[in-house]
């Protein structure tokens, strides 16, 4: 099995519905000459972004022109490859922009979508059969964490966003409880990591002990730059997926530089 310290943190910045294309162009290019400063090593903590659709094109030109060491990808994907589905966008039409990861699952898309984990599973090989690393989220609302205790319900949702996924694919889990989003009151560490060892023990059953051990899981749900130290002390928790304060420059760049700012 491999070391856990393999593991390369990665920061993901979720923009979800906020920045057209002229402003992404603008807050990337602040983005990378703020960590520049910083000296930041993209090779130390990985910096993922999440714009919507329609700046994936901009962010694209303006990596590769560049030459940025950012990684990026789509919000969401279709389970269909093209056709008939107005509105949808393919992992192939992401994969031909260069986008490396996509968001499945969202807590926002399983609530205001009625997405079920059978969908969320048909993504999650759509987004492995066009090349795409699939950030597979998961997580409990209130009334779950009340009635059936932590972890179960995101174990549950993983379980079934696995089927048919092979042993050797790459993919990342990001826990996101759902109490937590966008509340101000995020998970303690101790809980993410609760529910984080949870989902390992899930990815080496259903999966290998090697992927298990190589898979990066994350937690969502109001991160901020003051608490990300605390998370990323634990032993399975690899990284953040950041709503709120990936909008903003001066916190996310703090949340990716966690290592110098706060010792962790």
């Amino acid at each position: 099995m491999a070391e856990l310290n393999a593991r390369v943190p990665l920061i993901a910045g979720n923009w979800k519905m906020n920045l057209d294309h002229l402003q992404a162009i603008a807050f990337v290019q602040k983005l990378v000459w703020t960590l520049k400063d910083a000296d930041h090593d993209y090779a130390d903590t990985e910096v993922v972004l999440f714009p919507p659709f329609t700046d994936l094109r901009s962010v694209q030109t303006l990596v590769a022109a560049d030459k940025y060491e950012l990684a990026y990808g789509g919000q969401d994907l279709s389970a269909h490859d093209s056709g008939a589905y107005t509105g949808e966008v393919s992992g192939a039409f992401l994969a031909a922009l260069d986008s490396k990861y996509v968001i499945i699952g969202h807590s926002e898309r399983r609530s205001y979508h009625g997405e079920t984990d059978e969908i969320v599973n048909k993504k999650v090989l759509a987004a492995l059969k066009h090349g795409l690393v699939p950030v597979i989220c998961v997580g409990e609302t209130a009334e779950d964490l009340e009635k059936h205790g932590p972890s179960a319900v995101p174990v549950g949702q993983l379980r079934t966003a696995l089927q048919g996924v092979s042993a050797d694919a790459d993919i990342v889990v990001a826990y996101e409880p759902v109490w937590a989003i966008g509340s101000g009151q995020a998970a303690t560490p101790e809980q993410a990591q609760q529910v984080a060892a949870e989902l390992r023990k899930l990815l080496a059953d259903v999966l290998s002990e090697e992927s298990a051990s190589a898979t990066r899981i994350l937690y969502g749900g109001s991160v901020k730059s003051g608490n990300i130290a605390g998370f990323m002390r634990e032993t399975d928790v690899d990284g953040a997926l950041v709503g709120g304060a990936a909008l903003d420059l001066a916190e996310f760049s703090a949340i990716v530089r966690f290592k110098k700012h706060v010792g962790a």
